[in-house]
């Protein structure tokens, strides 16, 4: 999966440039790896989206809320290392992480436009 590859890059990256990351960063990329094909379930079935932040968002019932507080917790840790290392805000990465997002997204995932407005791919 090509999201699976980004967030593999992503924890890899982090775990390089940052003291003391390393060991977080092997539970963080296990622990997205496990939620991974819950996430692309729900994705299919329309209930979760991803948003022009690069976060997930339920996007209508059946969205299991727990799964995307974590997975939104997770990435936000991600994130928040990119942006140390790289000298800007986790903001600008996730923001450019939600442009990949879309790019890579599967026909018929949600995504947020830049603007706020939700389409399908």
């Amino acid at each position: 999966m090509k999201i699976n590859l980004f967030l593999c890059a992503c924890v890899f990256f982090v775990a390089i440039g940052a003291t003391g990351f390393a060991q977080d960063a092997a539970t963080i990329k296990s622990r997205m790896k496990q939620r991974l094909p819950q996430i692309i379930e729900l994705k299919k079935n329309g209930a979760i989206g991803e948003n022009n932040e690069g976060f997930l968002e339920i996007r209508k019932e059946g969205g299991d809320a727990s799964i995307v507080e974590k997975e939104n917790a997770d990435r936000k840790m991600v994130y928040q290392a990119i942006a140390r290392k790289e000298g800007t805000t986790m903001q600008v990465v996730g923001k450019r992480r939600a442009t990949q997002i879309a790019e890579k997204a599967a026909a018929g995932d949600w995504l947020q436009g830049e603007y706020g407005k939700w389409f399908r791919k």
